[in-house]
């Protein structure tokens, strides 16, 4: 891959975890949402183009098995996980940045507005953010 090419990729991995973050208590809910259709009604097929299922005819284990198999439910919890995870080790004045930059809506704070609240340079404040967003990154696996 060219110089070019992994910094594109770089670049569209970073948009796609700061979007993330942005989203990230839409997804706990969207996760809790998913989670209860599979254990209190809707059927989840995810046998589209039909065949039989290899899912057990028992409700409890049929539920067991779609909870843990079930793609999007694991993509969610993962990247959930690294945010959890990743905001949990900050330092307070890092976490507030989170708190400022993504979680804050309506979004009240320009990069100057967020470097003011945080008694730091604007350029510390994007250093911070960067490291954040990479640290995430790293969690992932992505590059």
């Amino acid at each position: 891959m060219t110089a070019v090419a992994t910094k594109a990729r770089n670049k569209a991995a970073f948009a796609h975890v700061e979007a993330e973050l942005y989203m990230y208590h839409e997804t706990l809910k969207e996760i809790e949402r998913i989670r209860e259709d599979i254990l209190y009604g809707k059927e989840i097929d995810e046998n589209v183009g039909g065949g039989r299922g290899n899912l057990p005819s028992a409700p409890t284990e049929r539920k067991a098995v779609a909870m843990v198999t079930h793609r999007r439910l694991q993509q969610l919890e993962q990247i959930a996980d690294a945010i959890k995870t990743i905001y949990e080790a900050l330092p307070e004045e890092k976490k507030r940045l989170i708190q400022l930059k993504y979680w804050t809506k309506p979004q009240r704070y320009t990069w100057e507005g967020i470097a003011e609240q945080l008694h730091i340079s604007e350029r510390q404040a994007r250093r911070w953010r960067n490291e954040i967003v990479y640290s995430i990154m790293d969690f992932l696996g992505w590059r």
